[in-house]
């Protein structure tokens, strides 16, 4: 016999669906500040401007699909949304070094909250994964 999880056992998925679709969502808005500054700056290259602009809606797409995917309660995304989030480190420790510390620090805490989300047994259980 198979059980729904309470209520309160699916809040750590919830957060870690609510996190993946707000990060998406941080990614298009930067992805819009990188196309402004790529059709602004006459020394960009017309490929280097659509590649700085493609990888991030790419990834704002998967962020979106995974997110979606997870309040399906597909257990598949659960793997691709941790390693995403785990990424998050060395990119944010690249922003550190790079004097950007005010948004790196952040995007790295982000990326570990989100993995210890989809990391909690309560998220496991909510997916049905024993």
């Amino acid at each position: 016999m198979v059980t729904e999880p309470k209520t309160g056992d699916r809040a750590s998925l919830r957060a870690a669906i609510w996190l993946l679709f707000v990060e998406a969502v941080g990614v298009l808005v930067a992805t819009g500040f990188l196309g402004y500054a790529a059709a602004t700056q006459p020394t960009v290259s017309a490929s280097s401007a659509i590649v700085s602009v493609v990888f991030p809606l790419g990834l704002a797409a998967v962020l979106a699909l995974l997110a979606w995917q997870l309040r399906r309660r597909q257990a598949w995304a659960r793997g691709p949304s941790i390693v995403l989030e785990m990424l998050m480190v060395p990119v944010g420790y690249y922003m550190v070094a790079g004097g950007a510390a005010w948004i790196g620090v952040p995007v790295m805490i982000i990326g570990l909250v989100g993995a210890g989300l989809l990391l909690a047994p309560s998220s496991r259980e909510a997916l049905g994964i024993h």
